[in-house]
């Protein structure tokens, strides 16, 4: 029976937060580690696509601790609802508590005012508790109940009469191991013998179970080991044989060390992709490092919801919400603006701290060496990127319907107005569709076949804005000649 109510309550509730800005054309979709042990129920939140609209219901599922270096989508979980407020992100964990594990021999705790704290220990793994009176076990959920810290240390608190007057008690526990996660295991793959994907693989479920494809792709914290990004590259393309996406790829700076080497070593990186944002240094937030893609991800799916969800705006110049740029060592960087520009020539994006630290760079990963329009503007690639995302997922509705003038015409009619809607709000340059008769040949149409072909231009960005200062000695003459009127 329900507790019965009679009379007036009150219930306090925490400050509230921040209202969460939501969007889609910039869906982040992030592949790391996480204290999982923290859930309900770890083994369901390993290599799975989970879609989280807030904070909270991110800690519930996956977990969070500040141990950033440890449990890299941690990172991505602050910058994205913390830093920015923004929802929702996808998180792709490949910490498996049944693999990445390591066992804790029996030691003795002290019992205080009838609880334990396990704080010589952390990612213990509820499920693998033992507790001893001597050499009796005792029983979860009987004489004790667990639970975990704001530290993320295991709580035992005693519960029955069987541990009433103990001092201490014998503790036997088994914990997860983010130490023991490797560049295989986010890399990941297709197991054929059970059918199950792993890692960055992963990527290939998230549209059929979200409704939405990736738009930006990340792995704080293993995407500046030039194996991982080499795989996240490939995953840009094809992905359920039709999407794209981008990825956001860090420069090692432990490598990387000054900015002057960034772009010899980007080179010798193999980072060079028109889909690829290569980034440096990292980020330093209240004290914490930052890997910059965690926060640039954050940024950009913020800048694309608060811009009617259209990704058309290019990221350089807005404020990260950072505390400065720093290195892995911790040593802070400060670029001027001419060394900032330099990275810029090189394709990669950096920051740089003038009212406030920025995001500083316009070009993909693809530049110097390749200067198409389309490839080279980070906005320019996204915006067609997403144009053909969203095509794909419009007019799949389409499929299959009778191959007549009806349907020509709806398709034609239907997205006109979507592109002049687009021009008229100063998305795009110009756009158009057209279907044109020779391309469709009875063949094609007899094969199932109907081609459109639309037009468009993105804008570019403003760059590089020149004032020409010039002296002008007749301003100086009519004034002398004003005073001596």
């Amino acid at each position: 029976m329900s507790k019965y109510y009679h009379g007036v309550r009150v219930i306090e509730e925490g400050e509230a937060a921040a209202r969460t800005i939501t969007g889609t054309a910039g869906m982040q979709v992030i592949v790391g580690t996480a204290p999982v042990n923290l859930t309900d129920n770890p083994e369901a939140a390993v290599n799975v696509p989970i879609l989280c609209n807030s904070m909270e219901e991110a800690v519930k599922k996956l977990g969070y601790s500040t141990d950033f270096e440890s449990y890299t989508l941690c990172q991505s979980m602050y910058a994205s609802f913390a830093m920015f407020g923004f929802a929702p992100v996808v998180f792709i964990n490949v910490l498996d508590p049944a693999k990445h594990k390591k066992d804790h021999v029996e030691k003795e705790y002290g019992v205080v005012n009838g609880q334990i704290r396990v704080d010589d220990v952390t990612g213990v793994l509820k499920s693998s508790v033992v507790v001893k009176k001597a050499e009796t076990v005792l029983e979860a959920e009987k004489d004790y109940i667990l639970s975990f810290d704001e530290y993320g240390y295991l709580l035992i608190t005693l519960i029955s009469d069987a541990a009433n007057g103990v001092q201490s008690l014998k503790v036997t526990t088994t914990s997860i191991d983010p130490a023991a996660v490797t560049e295989a295991d986010i890399i990941g793959g297709y197991d054929a013998e059970s059918g199950k994907e792993s890692g960055l693989e992963v990527i290939r479920q998230v549209y059929p179970r979200t409704g939405t494809p990736a738009a930006l792709i990340s792995a704080p914290g293993w995407s500046h080991k030039a194996e991982v990004a080499a795989v996240m590259i490939t995953k840009c393309e094809a992905i359920n044989g039709v999407f794209t996406a981008e990825c956001l790829l860090d420069l090692d700076t432990e490598k990387a060390k000054k900015y002057a080497d960034v772009p010899k070593y980007k080179e010798e990186s193999g980072y060079q992709d028109r889909h690829a944002i290569v980034l440096w240094p990292m980020v330093q937030v209240n004290k914490a490092k930052l890997y910059y893609s965690a926060v640039y991800g954050a940024m950009v799916a913020y800048t694309d919801a608060t811009n009617d969800d259209v990704p058309n705006l290019y990221p350089s110049n807005h404020l990260l919400n950072a505390d400065g740029a720093v290195l892995a060592d911790g040593t802070e960087i400060y670029m001027d603006r001419e060394q900032a520009n330099t990275l810029n020539g090189a394709g990669v994006v950096t920051m740089i701290n003038e009212g406030g630290w920025r995001a500083w760079g316009n070009n993909t990963s693809a530049y110097p060496d390749i200067t198409d329009t389309k490839d080279r503007w980070i906005a320019c690639r996204r915006m067609f990127t997403w144009m053909g995302n969203s095509l794909i997922s419009l007019y799949h509705e389409k499929v299959d319907s009778p191959a007549n003038y009806r349907l020509i015409e709806a398709i034609c009619d239907s997205e006109n107005i979507r592109l002049n809607s687009y021009v008229a709000a100063g998305k795009l340059a110009g756009a158009r569709i057209e279907y044109n008769e020779t391309e469709n040949t009875v063949e094609n149409i007899l094969n199932g076949q109907v081609i459109f072909r639309i037009y468009m231009a993105a804008f570019t960005p403003a760059e590089d804005i020149v004032f020409i200062l010039k002296f002008d000695p007749e301003l100086l003459t009519a004034a002398l000649s004003g005073g001596e009127a």
